[in-house]
């Protein structure tokens, strides 16, 4: 056997040359992946940038996106970003505790109730978005118990305003939301939490010293998923704000199917891909400096 082993001189090229071998079929692999990258994501891209920086003759232009950023269009985009950021909010609030609250569950029971966020996402958004009209209206389940309750000001109008486009959004994105923090918090060792109330520190304290520092990356990508899928939505602020509640999506749809200004549309598309990319630059730099700061603090 002894005589048989290879000098460390050949294994180190044998090893080399398996090397070589695998990069060179891992490229032979990635090529139709990026081939279809190409042809339905940047093609696409690259003919909307193009379109939204043609005028009417064909020549350059910046118009469309000086008519996007002024006037009722600002407007639009403003209350779009506005309502993207109050789901976004809404959904951590009730995300964490639903959470927080299945990541201490047993196995068994923490699967069950991530079944029933998870489940009601598979149902059409149609569906659901018309379900929340009928609980939402003046005569819904919701008004009824609140009037039954003696509510002051009850009947609410909860309706084709952007209170019921935040509820019906914050319905569609909670689930996401759910899953980001509750993979986050499993990952918490329960151990730091027990070393701290040994230490006499109280439960305040260990939630904003140890658990907050903790799951905040998580917080952060779950906010911006929130966020970034809200900015496109289309059906729930469609249906549930009306006529008196419009946002980007709407009105991209208003543009290209009733007055044929595909170039306006485009402008708008190529706006909220850089507001999505700025969204995810910004999140890349706070994990950055978290990282860093955790850094610092272990070395000192």
């Amino acid at each position: 056997m002894a005589g048989t082993a290879l000098a460390p001189g050949k294994v180190r090229v044998k090893t080399s040359a398996m090397r070589g071998h695998r990069s060179r079929l891992a490229l032979v692999n990635a090529v139709p992946v990026t081939v279809f990258l190409l042809v339905l994501f940047v093609y696409p891209i690259i003919g909307v940038l193009s379109l939204s920086l043609k005028g009417d003759s064909g020549a350059f232009t910046l118009h469309w996106y000086a008519d996007a950023l002024s006037g009722v269009n600002l407007s639009v985009l403003l209350s779009t970003l506005r309502i993207s950021a109050e789901t976004a909010v809404l959904s951590l609030l009730v995300g964490f505790v639903l959470a927080h609250a299945i990541a201490r569950m047993r196995p068994a029971f923490a699967a069950l109730a991530m079944l029933i966020v998870v489940v009601p996402h598979f149902i059409s958004a149609l569906v659901r978005t018309y379900g929340w009209i009928i609980m939402l209206g003046e005569h819904g389940l919701i008004n009824t118990l609140l009037i039954s309750l003696h509510v002051p000001g009850a009947p609410f109008s909860l309706l084709y305003n952007e209170t019921g486009v935040v509820i019906g959004t914050t319905s569609v994105m909670l689930p996401y939301t759910v899953l980001v923090l509750q993979g986050v918090m499993r990952g918490v060792d329960g151990r730091l939490l027990a070393a701290a109330a040994g230490f006499g520190a109280s439960r305040f304290t260990i939630f904003r010293r140890i658990y907050l520092p903790l799951v905040a990356p998580g917080i952060g990508t779950a906010g911006l998923l929130s966020f970034i899928l809200c900015l496109g939505y289309y059906i729930t602020p469609a249906l549930m704000g009306g006529g008196k509640q419009t946002v980007v999506a709407a009105l991209i749809d208003q543009q290209v199917m009733q007055q044929d200004q595909w170039n306006s549309a485009a402008a708008f598309g190529v706006i909220l891909l850089l507001l999505t990319f700025a969204g995810l630059g910004g999140l890349g730099l706070a994990k950055l400096r978290h990282k860093k700061a955790a850094a610092r603090r272990s070395s000192s």
